[in-house]
């Protein structure tokens, strides 16, 4: 079963982070210019949200263009679900597609140490079906 940590180990760990007074024009040229989707909201060092493309686009259909000289913390979500390195990726993956949750920082004793997406999650569920079916191939090749 994999978790977290396994899958921090093969994507990394950095997280993008950003203050809750950072303009919403700012996270955009963020998100643009790394290709992600979220960025975690910290201040002093501590998680205090998490703003995502989609927090922006819902929020620029109701309130227009004027968002863009928005802060953050205007929209950002305050909820912020975490996980631990311990846990496991079948788990986290019911959680965020019954909370509908793309994002996930992980943090240990309180500290921010990476962030996996759902599409880290996939690709970690793949790669544990793919070796599975490897090991059955060679198993039932050998009993042959």
């Amino acid at each position: 079963m994999s978790r977290i940590t396994d899958v921090l180990r093969s994507k990394g760990s950095d997280v993008v982070t950003i203050s809750p007074d950072t303009l919403v024009s700012e996270l955009l040229s963020l998100l643009v210019g790394r290709n992600i989707g979220a960025a975690v909201v910290t201040s002093d060092d501590n998680v205090v949200g998490i703003v995502s493309e989609r927090d922006v686009v819902h929020c620029i259909y109701g309130r227009g263009a004027q968002l863009l000289a928005t802060p953050v913390s205007d929209i950002m979500s305050t909820s912020v679900v975490t996980c631990v390195p311990e846990d496991e990726v079948d788990n986290l993956m019911r959680i965020m597609t019954e909370r509908r949750i793309r994002h996930l920082p992980v943090v240990v004793d309180g500290a921010l140490i990476g962030i996996v997406s759902i599409g880290d999650m996939v690709k970690a569920r793949i790669g544990e079906l793919e070796e599975e079916r490897a090991h059955l191939h060679s198993y039932l090749a050998a009993g042959s």
